[in-house]
Formats: structure tokens, C-alpha cells, sequence
């Protein structure tokens, strides 16, 4: 009996790392630009360029790459990086906005974002820091 072939990471159909950094590129692109996602876009420095490189790196291994987060950042803890922002469920929404278009803009395949959007949508909500 054969197994079958294990589905790609979504690192691999993404483009791997080069792919996981255009999307990043782009979600932060629409943060920039969707007047519904200023809210999100203010929490941030003027540079974003530093953001970009940390959620590249991040969603790299978490996607299924090579995991490099922890030794260039440190541990990864979610919740703790965005203690000091109000986040609530409005903040939430708008990153997961970007990200969906984001997910869009790369064409990303219908059950690719089927498959992630849940889980960001759980990664969104782990950051936020305030009951609405």
C-alpha cells in the first residue's frame, strides 16, 4: 500500500521565502493604504521596513520554512509584543483585511487561504489587549 504524497508546506506554495516576503510586502502595502486599516497603521513606525524583515522571518518557519525567528529575535510570544497597543476586535479585523488581501494579491490558491485564514485569524486574535 503506498502512502500518499503529503501535501506542500505553505511555504513551498507560496514561493518560499522570497514568495512569504512579497506577501509581507504586500500586507503591509494595504495596511498602508486602506483607509480602513489606518487604525492598524498608526500602532507602527513610519519605517515599516523592520516589521516587513520580523514577519517575514516569522511566518517563514511558520509556514513551514527554515525556522530563523528565534535566533535572529529571540522566542517568539505573540501576545507579549503587542501588550503595550489597544487591540481589540476593530484592530484585529483590519490586520486580517490586509492579510486576506495580501493572500490575494500573491494568488494564492482558494484552499491555501481556506487554510490559513483561520489560523491567522486565531494568531490575530491572540494579540489582542483589549475586551470589546
Amino acid at each position: 500500500m503506498n502512502d500518499p504524497t503529503p501535501p506542500e508546506s505553505p511555504y513551498l506554495r507560496l514561493g518560499k521565502e522570497e514568495g512569504i516576503r512579497r506577501l509581507v510586502e504586500l500586507f503591509y502595502q494595504y495596511m498602508s493604504e486602506l483607509p480602513e486599516a489606518a487604525t492598524i497603521r498608526n500602532m507602527h513606525a513610519e519605517d515599516i521596513s523592520p516589521m516587513e524583515d520580523k514577519l517575514t522571518v516569522f511566518l517563514t518557519g511558520w509556514m513551514g520554512g527554515p525556522e530563523r525567528y528565534r535566533e535572529r529575535f529571540g522566542r517568539v510570544i505573540i501576545p507579549a509584543a503587542h501588550e503595550p497597543y489597544p487591540i481589540g476586535s476593530a484592530e484585529r479585523d483590519q490586520w486580517l483585511l490586509c492579510m486576506r488581501h495580501a493572500l490575494d494579491a500573491v494568488e494564492a490558491e482558494p484552499d491555501l487561504i481556506e487554510m490559513l485564514m483561520p489560523a491567522f485569524t486565531q494568531m490575530a486574535e491572540m494579540c489582542r489587549t483589549i475586551d470589546d
